[in-house]
């Protein structure tokens, strides 16, 4: 689970931060057509949100920068008991009144991804 302080995140949310859960986006199996909003993030990908078109909440994110991870929003899970942030990115633009866990790592931009696999 990451915390993206990024300013996009920041309004998409509602919030000084959004919290995702990152998965294998092979290993996600989505059911219903959600709604989506596409967006070009400060690394120049384009960033996906998918929200539910009943209710609004947001539901997941993909970025064609690094295609094979998917970022499912905490709030939406139904038991988030398990889960707690293992680092902080897009520190850079945090609400200075935002207090950063000092004990996970933090980024200020986002950490360096692992190149995709050629197609």
């Amino acid at each position: 689970m990451v915390n993206c302080h990024c300013r996009d995140c920041q309004l998409s949310s509602g919030a000084p931060f959004a919290s995702g859960i990152i998965v294998k986006t092979a290993d996600l199996e989505i059911i219903g057509t959600p709604k989506t909003y596409a967006v070009r993030a400060s690394s120049g990908a384009l960033a996906t949100r998918s929200f539910c078109p009943d209710c609004g909440t947001p539901l997941f994110t993909q970025s064609e920068g690094y295609s094979q991870a998917t970022s499912i929003r905490f709030p939406s899970l139904d038991d988030t008991s398990d889960f707690k942030p293992m680092l902080d990115i897009y520190t850079a633009s945090a609400q200075e009144w935002v207090c950063l866990d000092q004990t996970i790592p933090r980024f200020p931009q986002s950490p360096q991804q692992p190149n995709e696999p050629d197609a």
